[in-house]
């Protein structure tokens, strides 16, 4: 069974600025999507890609502005992607910024989806490709891509440069004028979404990176990879439904989309429970939490589940021997 695509939250750009900026309600967008406010501070949360191609459909019909998701790109920008966009920017040419946008997009970013880069004819191409089935919002996503796809370009050739052609699957778009106003593109309708533009082009130099630069590849301690395998994508399920509440197998399971006892299978053949998980990711949790000093024990425990500061700082006890302000005053001092 196929498991779902999991994204970074800040994928989505500033949604929820643009939301309230257009005096729409935002708790309620995210509630349509089935996501928790809470994602919005924290953009490194792994979301299933599903559920951000959701919050888009439901952000844009939720202002009426369908070229919402064009705009969240290019306000956030390459750079908004965190680690993903650093490391492209940090190329010294552009050939080699698409080149790294391409290989570290399921890394860095996001799986189930991919980028197709080559040149042909004398033109490149580079190409936006959802390899995951999703029957909302696949449309806003691929523009939600084009948006940054145009940004990293448009660094490197001018903000004024448009591609030979700017292309997005689909036989139709509502709203295309405005799509492409906010793109300064023209858009052709077809299968793929994409660029493609005169592989002239690629030679162009970074103006923001020196001759003497060596750009680093994202270090693997600070950056940890999208991995997509049933466990992560558990792990990473668990820890979004903690930002509502504790979360259940059942409910988990209904994420991924397959039966209870199929996932309780599959956790089988790595040795694992349900359980264990959800311990592994409270305890990891709690690390997190207690880290920042403006975090209280009894903040924590109400973040995690706990009745109360007592039945955490038990659990966190027979986790890590020692209680959480011990932990706390030994890490942070």
């Amino acid at each position: 069974m196929t498991l779902p695509g999991l994204t970074k939250a800040r994928s989505m750009g500033p949604v929820a600025d643009a939301v309230e900026r257009a005096g729409g309600n935002v708790a309620r967008v995210f509630a349509r999507a089935e996501l928790p406010l809470k994602l919005i501070d924290q953009p490194e949360r792994m979301i299933p890609l599903r559920d951000q191609l959701t919050l888009l459909e439901c952000a844009a019909r939720e202002v009426g502005d369908l070229a919402l998701p064009a705009r969240l790109s290019l306000q956030a920008g390459v750079s908004g992607l965190g680690a993903y966009g650093e490391y492209a920017l940090a190329a010294k040419g552009l050939e080699a910024a698409i080149a790294r946008a391409s290989l570290t997009m399921g890394s860095l970013l996001q799986s189930s989806t991919s980028m197709q880069f080559f040149v042909r004819d004398g033109l490149a191409h580079w190409f936006y490709v959802v390899t995951e089935r999703c029957e909302v919002g696949r449309q806003k996503n691929e523009i939600l891509a084009l948006g940054y796809m145009l940004d990293l370009t448009r660094r490197f050739l001018g903000r004024n440069w448009t591609p030979a052609q700017t292309l997005l699957s689909g036989p139709v778009l509502q709203s295309r004028r405005s799509v492409e106003l906010v793109l300064s593109t023209d858009l052709s309708l077809g299968t793929i979404a994409g660029l493609v533009f005169p592989a002239t082009g690629l030679a162009a130099a970074n103006p923001s990176v020196s001759a003497t630069t060596t750009a680093q590849a994202p270090e693997d301690d600070r950056h940890d990879p999208i991995v997509n395998d049933v466990v992560a994508c558990v792990e990473h399920l668990i820890g979004l439904r903690l930002l509502e509440c504790r979360p259940t197998v059942d409910w988990v399971a209904n994420r991924l989309g397959m039966p209870k006892r199929s996932l309780q299978r599959r956790l089988t053949e790595h040795g694992l429970t349900f359980e264990t998980l959800l311990t592994a990711v409270l305890e990891r949790e709690a690390e997190r939490l207690l880290a920042d000093r403006g975090c209280s024990i009894a903040r924590a425990a109400f973040e995690l589940g706990y009745g109360d500061a007592a039945h955490f700082s038990r659990a966190f006890l027979g986790w890590k021997g020692v209680s959480p302000r011990t932990w706390r005053a030994a890490v942070i001092g």
